[in-house]
């Protein structure tokens, strides 16, 4: 209990230190709905057609994501109505558990989750505002890359160049207060949904073609398509369910971030009511229009063509479909403006939970502090510096025989090292979400009364089983990924792990000297 009061003192401080209470019910559903749809659900469809095969299992796919991120929402929004402060998932970890499972999350999102995500999301930016602009291109060096080793590199592309400088202008923006953030992240995710809403119905009426869409829904549940990449018999039913786990790393990872208006929880206006529904509209709202848009893409193209789409970009394949040349251009403005709205929430939420972390003596002491817009100034700017930093490493590409890869104008290839850590901890988060959720069962027992109590019967019964439906969905999940993708599991854990001496490490330096 003594732990419990603690947590709730350092609660209270953080109020009294002058968060501004700004997001009500509208502009925190547009955290969550911003946060989530980035360029994702644009490109991910490619790998999970690839791997699923047949229309009823990509819809079955994202019905399942969609399932396990609701199943998460309405649990975490409890959560934010118990624990109501800044910090979110920090928060509920570390009182759930203790300092060590907060701090570990807290750690790896500094690390790789978030600055990785930001990261991603503003090249990602680039690479779509290179369409408009030629000039930004990840060929055109500032500085060329150097190589630092057999495997790795550094580089300076116009095209990085312009994702670092749409971190620093989104962190800049933020820390003039909440008020900035919140108007850019209202404005830029009601475009973004508008244009995705325009781009499903432009997808069922100029663009839809009745024979293919008959071919690709004639025989749904096909399983002689799948791609289980397992070892397993093609067609049985363990690989089907293994294909299927597998394809919801990319699901799930586009539908990610429906969480992250939980770090910002001080700064929302009546938190213990307006947090939860926050994040299941904007759960339900992005699932939806996910759902719908795979659909569309199945209406336009054959399901080869959406495999097939070159760089895996489904939605420019659409558009060209329908405008040709066009249609890249138009793509790629919704997606500049999708991006930015994207790394907008990122930005906002993100910064929340080292300033938490540093009010607990477990960051920087410079982060724990609120400049005079009442946002933490610091966290934002640390925040961007590592996430541009790690826009700068690249990764040496080579074929299975070690050759290193070439470009048809025969220089060599390079990729993203974020990409890699990111495709590391995704079994990790996946880990988080799962501890998260079943230290909620916990909390239930060990809260005070105050806490605990104003539930609806029905709700308050909902609430005792999502926790067990949430880890028999996502822990088969995680098993897969272990068991079947240890490349990328295994190191996700290792970066993880990197945290435990660097919590008493700052323990130690942190500790009143005698």
């Amino acid at each position: 209990m003594v732990a419990k009061n603690a947590g709730k003192a350092r609660e209270g401080k953080t109020s009294e230190k002058g968060f501004v209470r700004d997001f009500g019910l509208m502009d925190a559903t547009m955290i969550v709905a911003g946060s989530m749809v980035g360029s994702g659900i644009f490109i991910v469809p490619a790998e999970i057609a690839r791997q699923l095969g047949s229309s009823g299992w990509i819809i079955a796919g994202w019905i399942l994501t969609g399932v396990i991120t609701l199943c998460a929402a309405l649990v975490y929004g409890d959560l934010a109505r118990m624990m109501p402060g800044a910090g979110g998932q920090y928060v509920y970890l570390r009182e759930s558990y203790s300092p060590l499972g907060g701090f570990l999350y807290g750690w790896t999102l500094f690390l790789i989750i978030q600055t990785g995500t930001i990261a991603a999301v503003g090249v990602g930016f680039a690479r779509f505002f290179g369409i408009l602009v030629p000039s930004v291109s990840g060929t055109n060096w500032i500085v060329a890359p150097i190589n630092l080793s057999e495997g790795y590199a550094i580089s300076l592309s116009t095209q990085q160049l312009a994702g670092v400088l749409s971190i620093f202008a989104l962190t800049l923006i933020n820390t003039f207060g909440v008020r900035f953030g919140k108007w850019i992240q209202n404005s830029l995710t009601g475009l973004k949904i508008t244009t995705l809403g325009l781009f499903i119905l432009l997808c069922f009426t100029l663009g839809f073609d009745g024979e293919v869409a008959a071919a690709n829904f004639s025989n749904m549940f096909a399983v002689d398509q799948m791609s289980p990449g397992s070892g397993l018999a093609a067609g049985s039913l363990a690989a089907v369910l293994v294909t299927l786990c597998i394809a919801q790393v990319g699901s799930l990872f586009a539908a990610d971030a429906w969480n992250n208006v939980g770090f910002a929880g001080e700064e929302v206006k009546d938190p213990r009511n307006v947090l939860p529904k926050a994040m299941v509209l904007g759960s339900m709202l992005v699932i939806g229009l996910y759902i719908i848009t795979n659909i569309a893409f199945m209406v336009v193209l054959p399901l080869s063509g959406i495999q097939g789409a070159a760089d895996d970009r489904v939605g420019t394949a659409v558009l060209a479909a329908m405008f040709g040349g066009k249609g890249v251009v138009i793509m790629a403005v919704a997606i500049v403006i999708s991006t930015l709205g994207c790394n907008n929430g990122l930005i906002l939420a993100g910064a929340r939970v080292y300033y938490v972390m540093a009010k607990d003596s477990l960051f920087f002491r410079s982060v724990g502090k609120l400049n005079d817009s009442a946002v933490p100034g610091m966290a934002l700017m640390l925040q961007a510096v590592w996430a541009s930093f790690l826009v700068l490493p690249r990764i040496r590409l080579r074929d299975e025989a070690g050759n290193e890869l070439v470009g048809a104008n025969g220089l060599p290839l390079y990729g993203n090292l974020y990409g890699d850590l990111l495709n590391y901890v995704v079994f990790a988060v996946l880990l988080f979400y799962i501890a998260t959720v079943l230290g909620y069962l916990r909390l239930r027992k060990t809260r005070p009364v105050d806490d605990t109590e104003g539930r609806k019967p029905g709700h308050d019964r909902l609430l005792r089983i999502l926790p067990w439906v949430y880890t028999l969905l996502a822990g088969p999940i995680t098993l897969v990924l272990l068991f079947f993708q240890p490349r990328t599991s295994l190191p996700g854990l290792a970066l993880v792990a990197t945290g435990i001496p660097v919590f008493y490490l700052w323990r130690r330096l942190s500790a009143p000297r005698r």
